[in-house]
């Protein structure tokens, strides 16, 4: 992994059922305070991460930085497979357990408040923020931003697993899209409308939510946004920055996070 800036973020090293796997995490600012913190998920190939502390343009920001811009801690998880980490990338399967012990490994940071912590992820990391959602959700709230519905619908440099040689079962368990009454917690889907755009996926999954009634999820809720005049990569700086603010003020955990 890339030194970071260690004013920016420092590099740690968090334990999975995988091994120990590296991090970028934003320092403790020795303030005495309890911070809300995001763990966020970055497109492409989600297993590594690279430099996430050099801002993005407001047509294309996918490193979040509307978030640490205002306070709130984040966390980039490599992934097992990813950068010089133990494992193998298993394409949106075993990498769920390794989001959720970045969250267990955050939530035991002295300054995060571990009532606080969010999840977000964009193109690919919006996908297995999804998945992520759709098996277990200590999250305060999820922000997946343009998933797909079926994994297959990647091409082979963004997910270069051969599914079609181990039979539908392993495309149909790393498909949020046939999860979708699984879901827990406060979950929100959003893309931008614009092309390009995975609103293909948006749509689909929009059509199979309506099929399964107005009581499903049972275990939690989902919002769908498309955004107008915006695309895969546009949507992030101003939705990101909507987000943020609204973390700001979910300081009532007794109820729950209203974008």
């Amino acid at each position: 992994m890339l030194t970071p800036p260690e004013s920016v973020f420092r590099e740690v090293s968090y334990s999975s059922p995988a091994g120990s796997l590296g991090a970028y995490l934003t320092p403790d600012p020795a303030d005495g305070a309890k911070h809300p913190a995001i763990i966020w998920l970055t497109g492409g190939d989600g297993n590594s991460v690279g430099n996430v502390w050099r801002p993005g343009t407001d047509d294309d920001e996918e490193t979040a930085s509307a978030y640490r811009d205002v306070g709130i801690v984040m966390m980039f998880p490599s992934l097992r497979g990813g950068n010089t980490n133990p494992g193998r990338h298993e394409g949106f399967y075993g990498e769920v357990d390794d989001v959720l012990a970045a969250f267990d490994y955050l939530s035991r940071q002295p300054y995060v408040d571990p009532t606080r912590i969010y999840l977000g992820g964009h193109s690919t990391g919006g996908t297995l923020a999804l998945l992520t959602a759709e098996v277990r959700n200590p999250f305060r709230a999820v922000f997946a931003f343009g998933p797909v519905s079926d994994v297959r619908s990647y091409s082979e440099d963004v997910f270069p697993v051969n599914l079609s040689r181990y039979g539908e079962k392993e495309a149909e368990l790393r498909s949020p899209g046939t999860w979708l009454a699984s879901i827990k917690g406060k979950v929100y889907i959003i893309e931008g409308a614009a092309q390009p755009s995975n609103a293909t996926s948006f749509e689909t999954m929009e059509k199979r939510l309506g099929s399964l009634g107005p009581r499903v999820p049972a275990q939690g809720s989902l919002e769908m946004i498309l955004v107008p005049m915006k695309n895969h990569f546009s949507v992030l700086a101003p939705e990101n920055k909507q987000i943020a603010a609204s973390i700001l003020r979910d300081t009532a955990t007794n109820s729950a996070f209203e974008l």
